[in-house]
Formats: structure tokens, sequence, C-alpha cells
């Protein structure tokens, strides 16, 4: 998942560290500097870095970024680009043998669920960055800072769309479930595809939910998230659970989206929005971002998974952190490269490039753009947001992402899917030794 800020940078002192303390083990004096150890001495080092395709926007892999810090460092990056639909088996693959990264973009939330942080990845409590933080709490898990990104952000989940299509075909942000289908109907007339739906990476299915989950237990169930994570609750007692995932999938069995919704994936979004075949997409404001990037001039928006009357806007956990496995084979060149990216004139780059909220207290926040400041001053300001499901999930949630994919491919109802994952994220939380399971 994606979100960013900038600033301005002292002078980096990185190139001469790597060429320090390096003795010509056994060198004759006649060689004339072209010993075995000097040659060793001056080896450049590759940083494997691994990420989703999905993220393949990130602000910390662009290329003048890596190449300005091989540059400055002798120091190389390589990208390990993960299908998005594998990267949490991928990964945890990784890092159960002996190919871990050196580095990982993931999401904190998640790396506490599915990477086990606390065993996997290095505390940077003491990092030289790390005083400069202005939100610790986005960073941190445990009381202690284990990733890093320029920006505070979290990313805001609902409904993107093509304000310019909605603007020709006169319609409205819709309050309610009836009004988006009618909208959808609209849209569908003109010719556009209301809807796509990449669901072939599975996670992409759990937008809708997730953020219509959490909008109703705030509103109507307060506890219900202390309730299932101590097994008071399961998830299937619900009612409305089932009806927000019927909800999804009628507008999918309506025909208002892409046909091939397990066969499209997230990485076609970006060009199904710039070649206007599509107006809307259940999805996160980092899709507004990758869009921006290739077409500044085209003017998306997204309001509010329209699951309920008058639903609040997703806030997910803030994503795209960088992390350093303690298994890293690099590790100080690893941290070289966190160094890098939070000096003060490339964050400050970064921040302004992509509109970030700053989270170095010497690297200013710039002018939003128009999507990210009418998140604010509609929904952020007037206290209109909800954390997303994902915030309280102690698990993994692969799983439920898969039982999703499976309604779509028609094998389980909505009652199916929740009875299921009823049952296996029971079994999750006893493996991880909760209380109650």
């Amino acid at each position: 998942m994606k979100l960013h800020k900038a600033k301005k940078v002292p002078a980096l002192i990185l190139a001469s560290m790597l060429t320090i303390g390096l003795a010509a083990c056994g060198s004759d004096s006649s060689n004339n500097g072209s010993s075995a150890g000097e040659e060793g001495k001056n080896a450049k080092v590759t940083l494997e870095l691994a990420i989703s395709k999905s993220s393949q926007d990130s602000a910390f892999i662009q290329k003048d970024v890596l190449d300005d810090f091989e540059k400055k460092t002798n120091i190389r990056v390589n990208l390990q680009l993960i299908p998005a639909e594998q990267t949490t088996t991928v990964l945890q693959t990784k890092l159960a043998v002996d190919e871990t990264p050196d580095i990982i973009q993931y999401n904190l939330a998640s790396a506490v669920t599915d990477l086990n942080l606390e065993r996997n990845f290095e505390i940077l409590d003491n990092e030289p960055w790390a005083g400069r933080i202005v939100n610790k709490d986005v960073l941190s898990s445990g009381g202690h800072i284990y990733s890093f990104h320029v920006s505070q952000d979290t990313g805001m989940q609902g409904v993107v769309y093509n304000k310019k299509i909605f603007e020709e075909l006169g319609l409205s942000i819709p309050k309610n479930y009836e009004e988006f289908l009618a909208i959808c109907e609209k849209i569908k007339a003109s010719g556009i595809t209301p809807v796509f739906m990449p669901y072939k990476d599975a996670w992409a299915a759990n937008i809708w939910p997730a953020a219509a989950f959490a909008d109703f237990a705030a509103k109507h169930d307060p506890t219900f998230f202390d309730d299932v994570n101590s097994n008071k609750k399961k998830w299937s007692d619900v009612p409305e659970f089932k009806t927000f995932l019927e909800q999804q999938y009628e507008v999918y069995s309506k025909g208002y989206t892409n046909a091939d919704v397990l066969s499209d994936s997230y990485d076609m979004a970006v060009g199904k929005f710039l070649n206007k075949e599509v107006a809307m997409m259940f999805m996160g404001d980092w899709l507004i971002e990758g869009v921006a990037e290739q077409d500044p001039g085209m003017e998306l928006g997204v309001f509010p998974i329209p699951s309920s009357e008058d639903a609040s806007l997703g806030a997910s956990p803030l994503g795209g952190q960088l992390f350093i496995p303690k298994k890293s084979k690099h590790l100080e060149e690893a941290k070289q490269f966190l160094d890098y990216i939070a000096s003060k004139d490339v964050a400050q780059k970064i921040v302004d490039a992509k509109g970030y909220v700053s989270n170095l207290n010497d690297v200013t926040t710039p002018e939003l753009p128009a999507y990210k400041q009418d998140i604010v001053d509609n929904y952020i300001t007037p206290k209109k947001t909800v954390l997303t499901t994902d915030a309280y999930m102690l698990v993994d949630r692969s799983e439920l992402y898969r039982l999703l994919q499976d309604q779509f491919a028609g094998g389980l109802t909505p009652e199916e899917v929740l009875k299921s994952w009823d049952e296996k994220f029971s079994q999750l939380m006893q493996d991880k030794g909760i209380s109650g399971f």
C-alpha cells in the first residue's frame, strides 16, 4: 500500500566510509596499489531491496534517487520486484531461509502480523535520523522504531473516481449504496466501465469490506474489535458484514465492472484511468498519486465506500515503510541507504514531489495536491474518517483475502466467507497464543 513528503539536507559523508579499514593482507609493496586487498577495498556493495510490484511508484526506488545514492556512496541498490499477490508469502520464505533481502518495503501493521516484526527486523531507535522524526508512532511497534518513511500520512481508502467524468454526466458523490448503484448505471450507459476490480490481487478485494466493517463498528458496535480479538464475538455475528459483502459482489453481478475481475491486476489500474476506460475503483489515494505522476492534469478524487448512509472515509495504517532485516548481509550499508533518504535535501525533494506531510522536523510539508487538500477539508478536519479493519487485526489477513476472491469465483456465499474466516481467524489467534482462543 503508499504516500509521501520532503525537505532540505546536510552534506552526506558516505562514500569515504566505505573505503576505510581494509588492509591489503599479504600485499607486495611493489604491486603499485593493484593488490587483491586494494581491489576488495574498492569493491562495490549491492543492496537487495525487496518490494511488491504494486509499489513500483514508491518514492524510495525512483531511478534518480537510486542513481544519486550510488554516485555518492558507491553502493548499488538492486530491486527484487515481487508479484503483489505473492508478496507476503515470498517475504515470509526469504526471511525463513538464507535469502534475506537487505531492505524490505512493506506495511508496518502487516509486518507485525505477517513477518514477525520483532524477531526479524532491526530496531532503529538510535539511527541518526530518529531524533528528527515528528510522529514516531507511525513507524513504531512495542515502543521501538522498526521502520522508516519521510511521511506521516495514512493512506485514505474509499472510491477513487474521475471528477471529469462525474462532471460531464452530472453526477454527485453518493451518500448511500442505492445512490451509488444509480451512479454506476448512468456511467455504464455512457459507455464507460463504472468500476475497475483488480481482484487477481486478492488484497484489493478487501478495500470495500475493510472500510465498511470499520465504519459500521465505529458507529454501532464500538467494542467489536476488542470483542472479536478476545473471542467474545465472531465476524459472522454481525449481519451487516454479510450485507456489505453482498453489496460489493452485486456491483460485479450487475455488470458494473470489468468482466475478468480475477484475471485483472492492480498494476493495470493506472492505465485504465489514464485511458478513461473506467470511472471508479475501490482503492486508496495512492492510486491517485500514481495516475498524477503520469498525467498531472487528470483530476481524481476519493469518497467513502458507500456501504451505509453517510459513511466515513477509511484511513489505513501508514504503508510503504522501509525495514532492515536482522539477517541483512550488508547491515551497515542498508542503514546508510536510510540515512541518505532521511538527509534533509533528499527528503525534501521526495516530500515536495509526492505532496507528503513531512515526518522530519527539518523538512517542510509543501502545498498539498488538490485531491489531498480535499481529503483534509472534507474528511480529516471534520473528523469523518475511520481506521480500517486492518488496523485492528492481530494476525495475517491473507486467508481472508483469498476467501473474498473465492466469493467472486462463485465458490462461496458472503455468509460462508465470514464463517470460514471465523474458523481461520480463531486458528491464527490460537497459534499466536492470544488469550481467549
